[in-house]
Formats: C-alpha cells, structure tokens, sequence
C-alpha cells in the first residue's frame, strides 16, 4: 500500500518536472509570458514544488551557460528510483508477506 501510493507520488512529481522543463522553453523563447496570471501563477508553484529538488544538484552541477540540466538529472534519478528501488522494495514486501 505504501510503496503504491509512494510510486504514485513519484509519477505526478515526474510530470511536474516535465511541465515545468517544457514550460521554461516556451518563456526562454517568449512563446509564453509571466505576466499574465495563470502563466505567472502557475510558474511560480511549479518553481516551489521543483526548486527544493533542484537546489543539492544544482550546488555540484557544473554551469553550462543558458542550458539547465539539472531537471534531467533529478528525471533520471526518479527513473532509477521508480524502477530498480522500487522494483526491489516491492519484491522484500512480497517475501516478507506484506503484499
């Protein structure tokens, strides 16, 4: 039960990750445009919900000019997490009978 709702909450973190990686291209490229405000809005809880995530990787992470890798990183460390970690978690549950 706790391992689903655990890789439930690792899948909606994913797509936020992704919505907000998209959603800095379109303002990098003024396709959209934070002053208007649900744009703005939006923007600003998306930043609150990833920045927590970002700011360990973005300390060690090399700076590569205008090009943020940090949120691939932090994706592929929630694909490991997803799949590996959770994989293994849910196998001890099953041998230990709490499945």
């Amino acid at each position: 039960m706790f391992l689903d709702i655990l890789a439930i909450l690792l899948n909606i973190l994913w797509w936020i990750i992704i919505v907000q990686a998209v959603m800095s291209w379109l303002i990098a490229f003024n396709v959209i445009n934070t002053h208007n405000d649900f744009v703005g809005q939006l923007w600003h809880v998306l930043d609150r919900i990833t920045e927590p995530l970002y700011r360990p990787f973005r300390r060690i992470m090399p700076d590569f000019g205008g090009i943020d890798l940090t949120p691939m990183v932090v994706l592929i460390l929630l694909i490991i997490i997803r799949g590996p970690v959770l994989g293994y978690l849910y196998r001890l549950g099953v041998s230990a009978g709490m499945a």
